[in-house]
């Protein structure tokens, strides 16, 4: 079955057309952050931003905010299909979220820095659609572009009974490989399909779909 595909920081409307054309599943807008992330939008542009998605492509609110009243209250100014809770907060809170999503739905981020990480995202699934799996730095909560121990991944994706999406440090030339050992139900990248200036780079997004929208038996070169 193919991967779905979510290109995330999505910050201008070259961002937007290069994530479209090259056939992303979701985009995702970063919005209400506590750590730096240099793809963080104003209110106001992800608004704007998630008003040109055409049909069929799910629009993702990315936020570190940690109170489910104001998590809720931004996805309903953004106008999104889907709440990615990237804080760092506990079940209840994303208990609180999906209370109040108006139908929308919920993943949860958990990050993966040691063997802990499948206790946590036990706990999270319960109260989520997905789960995400991504990397983490002191200063940063995504965007780090490093990978983590996809054998931990790999654990969490086989035990949970909801989806997987993969995250940290993806890139074209390693999705192919991450798929094969995690089997997640999405991947997700941001600075790994980036150019030097931060803008989303037409041919690396298209690899990178790409490699999740094939077979995964096939070789990804």
């Amino acid at each position: 079955m193919a991967v779905r595909a979510k290109i995330c920081g999505i910050r201008s409307e070259h961002d937007l057309r290069v994530a479209v054309a090259a056939g992303a599943d979701a985009v995702g807008f970063i919005c209400g952050v506590t750590h730096f992330s240099e793809d963080a939008l104003e209110v106001e542009e992800a608004e704007r931003l998630a008003g040109l998605v055409p049909p069929f492509v799910s629009r993702v609110l990315v936020t570190h905010l940690e109170e489910a009243q104001e998590i809720v209250e931004l996805a309903d100014r953004v106008g999104v299909d889907t709440i990615q809770v990237h804080g760092v907060v506990g079940a209840d809170v994303v208990r609180q979220v999906r209370k109040g999503a108006r139908g929308r739905r919920i993943v949860k981020a958990v990050h993966v820095t040691g063997p802990e990480a499948l206790y946590v995202a036990r706990e999270e699934a319960v109260d989520c659609d997905a789960v995400l799996l991504d990397s983490r730095t002191m200063d940063r909560l995504g965007g780090t572009g490093q990978t983590h121990d996809w054998s931990i991944s790999a654990q969490i994706a086989a035990e949970l009974h909801c989806p997987v999406i993969l995250a940290g440090g993806l890139t074209p030339a390693n999705a192919g490989a991450a798929i094969g050992v995690v089997a997640p139900f999405a991947i997700d990248v941001n600075s790994g399909v980036e150019d030097e200036a931060g803008n989303k780079h037409p041919e690396a997004c298209a690899a990178f779909v790409r490699a999740a929208h094939r077979d995964t038996d096939a070789e990804i070169v």
